[in-house]
């Protein structure tokens, strides 16, 4: 079953002081509910396309998976909009304990990061990366806008990328940016692709929540052509991830742990 992923809609359209009809193509949205061993689990509203990655890589991202063998079957209804989720080894999901805040204290400086319990277990520095030239951040930016169709048509989606420094291996587009990063992330556990020549490009703010995704996916440069939050670099300083922002026209800006950018 192919779902949609845009309609067509008449506007109208104000320009210059002249108004008409047009049809343009909207993007659209998909609620997905996830029950893992029986127990509903979450509702994702997504675009619908690569919802197994997508599946996949939010349990990972959550905690409740760390490798495509701890699954033992996966069943997507796309019509009823239902995942089901059977691990080899069941778990009792704790409602208390996702989404519970964990307050750690980075560095021994008396700063404060606010993680998720499961954000804090899961997250660990990356230590190992590549090294990225500065014609390698604008080229992977710019490939992974072009990547995106959907984008190009409607405006309305999120582009993320997994790539290497030379070249663009995979990209997903969703309404959510978090949802973009998850079907990668998903990708990345099916395929067991490693993680320590990777870096991702992003089309979004580079949130803390974005941020460690990034750092749970063991990723340690985040390119995006948008702005970082505060909170985000402060966790990107603690976790040795690199943050590229406002990638554009030639020019981007160097957040964090700039030793692996090439810029001398």
């Amino acid at each position: 079953m192919d779902l949609p992923q845009i309609v067509k809609r008449r506007i109208l359209r104000y320009e210059n002081g002249v108004t008409e009809q047009r049809e343009v193509e909207v993007v659209t949205e998909y609620a997905l509910t996830v029950f893992v061993d029986g127990q509903e689990f979450v509702t994702l509203v997504c675009t619908p396309s690569d919802l197994e990655d997508l599946v996949i890589g939010f349990l990972a991202s959550e905690g409740v998976l760390t490798s495509y063998e701890e699954i033992r079957s996966l069943t997507l209804s796309e019509e009823d909009g239902v995942a089901y989720v059977r691990l080899v080894t069941p778990v009792t999901i704790d409602p208390q304990m996702f989404g519970k805040r964990y307050i750690a204290s980075c560095c021994g400086k008396g700063r404060q990061s606010f993680y998720f319990y499961q954000d804090a277990a899961l997250a660990k520095p990356v230590e190992v990366a590549p090294v990225i030239a500065p014609r390698q951040i604008v080229s992977l930016i710019e490939r992974m806008q072009r990547a995106s169709d959907l984008f190009r048509t409607t405006g309305g989606v999120h582009n993320a990328s997994l790539c290497t420094v030379d070249q663009v291996l995979l990209s997903r587009f969703d309404i959510g940016r978090h949802n973009a990063l998850d079907k990668l992330y998903g990708y990345q556990i099916r395929e067991k692709w490693t993680s320590d020549k990777l870096v991702i490009a992003f089309s979004g703010r580079i949130s803390s929540e974005v941020l460690l995704k990034v750092a749970k996916m063991g990723i340690g440069i985040v390119l995006s052509k948008s702005a970082p939050t505060a909170l985000a670099l402060q966790i990107a300083d603690d976790l040795q991830l690199t943050t590229v922002g406002f990638v554009r026209r030639g020019a981007f800006s160097v957040y964090t742990h700039p030793e692996r950018v090439q810029l001398l």
